[in-house]
């Protein structure tokens, strides 16, 4: 499994973005759009955009997988968020007209609590030892996925930390054309960076299981590389998105050479999200089980027959299992 870039950080839009005062379409009671202007950001361009891997930008919820109590583990996505008093100083700082004067942060005092086990993402800024929170105000951080935490119960489905194996869906290494669900060593994906997709995540997007019979899967960053991708201009993206089968995703991230990312999403560009009958659904799924281990055999066995019965975006396609 190729190793790209880490998701560790918010990531800026390959293009520079404007405000327009009109309702967003991705957050209900945003009064604003962000939306992309013509002109490449200089981010970007520094970041050599145009050699960089563009890969399909999933929608789910970020995860984490590093060592914890000596294994590797699952963490889930939990920003340390500034508490009300802080909050309602830095809207304030950030509605004003004179904010030429840098917003300062008391990290100690500012923010909510978070579990002892919680620890800053990389590539975060830090001052004085201190992870100092980015443009939102949010701090950025992991918490590891204890299998009886209630609160993280979906990303608990995906893991199985006596096997050491998680459940990921990544294109089949030998046809790009398929999808293939397989067990995978979560020591084979220390230090990377997956989105957990699913029945109860984000709204379920793609569609996947039901109330009766919840899926979630872990697809790593970067897995859907996009093989056909118009220039890197406007309206050319624009008519890709509206027009192309490929293009029927929430957007696009590049993975750039200096390990930088770069992203664009349907909203940038004015377009829904999400949509009907997207991209990777339309892709035949394998399911490859491992032989050598009875319990997991068993287990991707009747993954492959609720997959069946419950997940239609899948189950319309051609679904195989190789045991």
């Amino acid at each position: 499994m190729r190793r790209l870039g880490s998701v560790q950080r918010k990531m800026p839009c390959v293009f520079v973005t404007e405000v327009k005062e009109e309702p967003s379409t991705k957050r209900e009671h945003q009064p604003f759009k962000v939306l992309a202007t013509e002109t490449l950001s200089h981010k970007a361009l520094d970041a050599d955009i145009y050699s960089a891997l563009p890969t399909e930008k999933v929608d789910g919820t970020c995860c984490y997988i590093t060592t914890y109590k000596g294994q590797p583990y699952l963490w889930a996505r939990l920003d340390r968020k500034p508490n009300k008093l802080a909050e309602k100083k830095f809207k304030n700082y950030l509605q004003s007209k004179q904010n030429s004067k840098e917003f300062f942060w008391n990290v100690e005092e500012d923010f909510k609590p978070v579990p002892e086990c919680w620890i800053p993402a990389k590539e975060i800024e830090q001052l004085n030892g201190n992870p100092m929170p980015d443009e939102n105000g949010h701090i950025p951080g992991w918490v590891p996925v204890e299998k009886h935490n209630k609160q993280y119960c979906w990303h608990s489905s995906v893991v199985n930390y006596e096997f050491e194996v998680a459940l990921i869906l990544q294109q089949h290494p030998d046809d790009p054309g398929l999808l293939e669900i397989s067990a995978v060593p979560l020591s084979d994906l220390l230090e990377q960076t997956l989105e957990l997709i699913g029945t109860n995540i984000n709204g379920n997007p793609y569609g996947l299981g039901s109330k009766k019979y919840p899926l979630h899967l872990l697809i790593p960053h970067g897995a859907f590389q996009i093989r056909n991708l118009p220039t890197l201009k406007h309206n050319d993206l624009l008519s890709w998105f509206e027009g192309c089968r490929e293009g029927k995703i929430e957007g696009i991230v590049w993975h750039c050479n200096d390990g930088c990312l770069i992203k664009v999403h349907r909203h940038h560009l004015g377009l829904c999200w999400p949509i009907p009958d997207t991209y990777m659904n339309s892709k035949p799924v394998i399911i490859n089980m491992n032989p050598n281990n009875s319990l997991l055999t068993k287990t991707w066995r009747q993954l492959c027959k609720y997959i069946w019965i419950i997940s239609p975006p899948f189950s319309k396609n051609k679904i195989k299992s190789i045991s």
